[in-house]
């Protein structure tokens, strides 16, 4: 019989973004099939791991490319962005915990590209006089980011309603980015 393989990381990333620590044999459990199957598809939990990244990446560049960035105002491309990463906020929350993916010489590419997008957002947004100058692109993606998984995890734990996802985010991010006229 073929394994699915994205049903079992589609399975894992469920498992995961609920219960980080899971075991192999939890994420074999939850995906139906058994750990020797899994095995046979990732080495391990870091080659999983890595895996549910390459996952990870591919969600977050299609909701970059479905926000259209380069369109309209800034902060109403930021609005499509969330909302276009929402379904994929648990595994990213799960991701920007695993240490392993962001340190040493084998970061993947894939989230220069995305973090490169994104900032490029916001450094059009502050061209534009729409986002304060004061905060570097870098650092209001890295805050988007740090929401992002904020928001999924209070989300995950039922301590604030799923349908309030968007607009928490949303409003926290550009409730200090956006640029105030002075008194």
């Amino acid at each position: 019989m073929a394994v699915d393989r994205d049903h079992v990381l589609r399975s894992a990333a469920a498992l995961l973004t609920r219960k980080s620590t899971a075991t192999m044999d939890e994420v074999a459990k939850a995906a139906g099939i058994s750990r020797a199957t899994l095995h046979r598809q990732f080495a391990g939990r870091d080659a999983l791991v890595r895996a549910l990244e390459s996952l990870g990446i591919a969600e977050c560049e299609a909701a970059v490319d479905s926000a259209r960035l380069d369109e309209g105002a800034a902060s109403d491309a930021v609005r499509r962005l969330v909302r276009g990463i929402e379904p994929a906020a648990g595994l990213l929350a799960f991701l920007y915990t695993e240490n392993q993916l962001f340190e040493g010489e084998e970061v993947d590419e894939g989230w220069s590209r995305i973090d490169a997008r994104i900032a490029a957002l916001f450094r059009r947004g502050q061209d534009n006089g729409e986002f304060r100058i004061d905060l570097t692109p870098t650092w209001l993606t890295e805050a988007l980011f740090g929401l992002l998984a904020s928001g999924a995890w209070v989300v995950q734990s039922g301590k604030v309603a799923a349908n309030d996802f968007h607009h928490m985010i949303v409003e926290l991010l550009l409730g200090g980015a956006l640029r105030r006229e002075e008194s």
